[in-house]
């Protein structure tokens, strides 16, 4: 086992990382395994078998999920006073005290990431228009998207709604909602009018981020006439940014009040655009609202948190789909695609 194995890949610093492709096969590791030799080497737990492994990542919580915040590297600015300070549901409370923000663990990889050449976003559409967004333009499109959205009032705990595609606009705009405190809400546009509304009237949004319309089976679907059905019944809604997904808003005929382009949101550079940092916010501060299907009355909204979220993820989608850093010689190039529409939480 090479010793560079015996670490976790998230403690190193992106100075620590080699920013070329590894010149011979690297052996490669299961990140599970990883986790488990870190454990071994800095925690001196040992098990043989995974029921063994699993049945104590639930049996004892707090030196768990500790070790997931350690291996990690989750950073605070605030230490956390426990773990687990209230174990109970509902009601728990994890980490009290830390201050996280997931548009920050995001974000923390865009120098390293950057350096050994990789993009951040590669998206390619029923036309086949192909998109790569660079980490350092992600992370400006974000700053610049956030500073706007601050600029309009948005403040921690407001909502954002948004009725758009899986699209790498959706990921900008809901980094920049998340960056400043928002809290996100999406829906898919193949929804109609009033399935949206069933979602969105509950949580009383402040911004409506949409799409002018979208591509499906080869046909594009025009949905101005569904935003401006949404602006007119959300009276809470004080801004609307419109994305150009088709090309055919038509902002200057009243279509949608008041709205802004989605482009002129994130084309600010500058001195204001480098220096922006995300928020840092509560551990348990809201992140997005997800909603049931609604199959047995209005659908339901279920808020998860910026730390729960990050770190839950952090466990399942590394340790459990084995998804490395694309920078890490382990993980080379790694990257993840999963299918799903923005109607579903995936």
């Amino acid at each position: 086992m090479n010793a560079s194995h015996q670490i976790s890949p998230y403690l190193a610093s992106a100075a620590d990382l080699p920013q070329v492709a590894p010149q011979a096969p690297y052996p490669y590791v299961p990140q599970i395994r990883l986790y488990q030799n870190w454990l071994k080497q800095n925690r001196g737990i040992v098990f043989e078998q995974y029921p063994d492994l699993w049945q104590w990542s639930i049996s004892d919580l707090d030196t768990f999920w500790q070790s997931i915040w350690d291996y990690f590297a989750m950073q605070s600015p605030t230490p956390h006073s426990a773990v687990l300070a209230k174990n109970a549901m509902p009601g728990a409370v994890w980490f009290p005290g830390a201050k996280v923000n997931y548009a920050q663990q995001v974000l923390r990889h865009v120098d390293a990431a950057h350096a050994a050449g990789f993009p951040a976003l590669i998206a390619q559409n029923e036309k086949g228009q192909h998109q790569e967004i660079s980490w350092p333009e992600l992370k400006r499109q974000v700053a610049s998207m956030a500073l706007h959205l601050k600029a309009q009032g948005l403040q921690p705990g407001d909502r954002v709604a948004a009725y758009l595609p899986n699209i790498p606009e959706a990921i900008v705009a809901f980094l920049a909602t998340i960056s400043v405190g928002g809290v996100w809400s999406i829906c898919a546009p193949d929804m109609g009018t009033l399935a949206v509304l069933d979602r969105f009237k509950q949580i009383e949004p402040k911004v409506l981020i949409a799409c002018d319309g979208v591509t499906y089976g080869a046909k594009d679907y025009d949905r101005m006439t569904v935003v401006q059905e949404l602006k007119d019944a959300l009276p809470s809604v004080q801004h609307v940014i419109v994305h150009d997904n088709l090309g055919v808003a038509d902002l200057a005929s009243n279509e949608v009040a008041a709205a802004i382009r989605f482009s002129q949101t994130t084309a600010k550079h500058g001195a204001e655009v480098d220096a922006f940092a995300p928020l840092d916010l509560p551990f348990d501060h809201p992140l997005w609202i997800v909603y049931s299907s609604g199959t047995t009355g209005l659908p339901k909204p279920i808020v998860h948190g910026h730390g729960g979220t990050v770190i839950v993820a952090l466990a399942l989608k590394i340790l459990h789909n084995d998804v490395g850093c694309s920078y890490h010689p382990n993980s080379w190039g790694e990257r993840f695609h999963w299918y799903s529409s923005t109607g579903w939480v995936m």
